[in-house]
């Protein structure tokens, strides 16, 4: 889990940018800004977000903390982020409009490798993990790759975030939009039809461990994209860390969040739970 050659670094310190395009689209909100000071960021990486105003209040003026948010879109100096509203400080990003100053620190992290001459990447997602996923995909249709899709979701008002990589298949948890069941179904029938493949994943921790274990078992490489809590994003409060194969522990925000699956321990997610 060590740092990827090809890191895009984010310049020092936070930058404020004006948001200039916001869409609904289910439970999601995209929101776009002009970030001229920053470079492209990798498929992957990630941005530490705050309101550049009000953040932070309410009744006892709890402070939040930046919010670590995947990077959905990038080019010509702007950058697309989603939410999805799971607590106050999602709340209060969802909460900015049109002309409203976003404070971000960013690119961070590691993002996605290319995959190698001749291997088909699938694309395997769930959930909010649409977001980098949907990313890498542009990146490897410009390459001019062919690439499977695999998206995962609750119901089917959450299924509307297939919308942001055309052609997926879709998986329900209810089975109210395609598949009934687990993503990770699609997957392992996808590698029974083709296994020379490389997985890109990024969604939920449970899902993230089943394609860790699918990955192990079949001998097919998966890159996961961790979704983990960050206080920082730049290693220095190991809020962040999980545990990998040799017992050690690294910094999901630094040395991640872009992972090889089978460099983390049996036991990570269990080990993440028990911090």
């Amino acid at each position: 889990m060590s740092e990827g050659d090809g890191r895009v670094q984010a310049p020092f310190g936070t930058r404020d940018v004006t948001i200039d395009g916001i869409e609904e689209l289910g439970p999601y909100r995209v929101f776009s800004c002009t970030d001229a000071a920053g470079p492209v960021p990798s498929a992957g990486q990630f941005y530490m977000l705050t309101g550049a105003e009000r953040w932070g209040g309410g009744a006892d003026e709890r402070p939040y903390l930046p919010r670590a948010v995947s990077v959905l879109a990038a080019g010509d100096d702007q950058l697309s982020f989603v939410i999805e509203v799971v607590g106050p400080g999602t709340e209060r990003l969802a909460e900015l409009v049109d002309g409203d100053r976003l404070r971000l620190l960013g690119p961070l992290g590691n993002g996605f490798s290319s995959p190698g001459t001749g291997i088909r990447p699938i694309l395997c997602g769930g959930g909010i993990g649409v977001a980098p996923l949907a990313m890498m995909g542009q990146q490897l249709l410009a390459e001019g790759r062919e690439v499977t899709s695999l998206l995962g979701f609750r119901d089917a008002e959450h299924a509307v975030g297939a919308e942001f990589i055309a052609g997926s298949q879709v998986a329900t948890d209810d089975g109210s939009v395609g598949h009934g069941g687990f993503v990770t179904e699609l997957l392992l029938a996808e590698l029974e039809r083709d296994p020379s493949a490389v997985v890109y994943s990024c969604g939920p921790p449970e899902m993230l461990d089943a394609v860790r274990a699918i990955s192990v078992a079949s001998g097919v490489p998966a890159q996961l994209a961790l979704e983990a809590p960050m206080a920082c994003g730049y290693g220095a409060c190991y809020g962040c860390v999980v545990k990998v194969a040799d017992g050690s522990f690294r910094r999901t925000c630094v040395d991640g969040p872009v992972v090889v699956a089978e460099e983390l321990a049996v036991d990570w997610l269990a080990a993440e739970r028990s911090q």
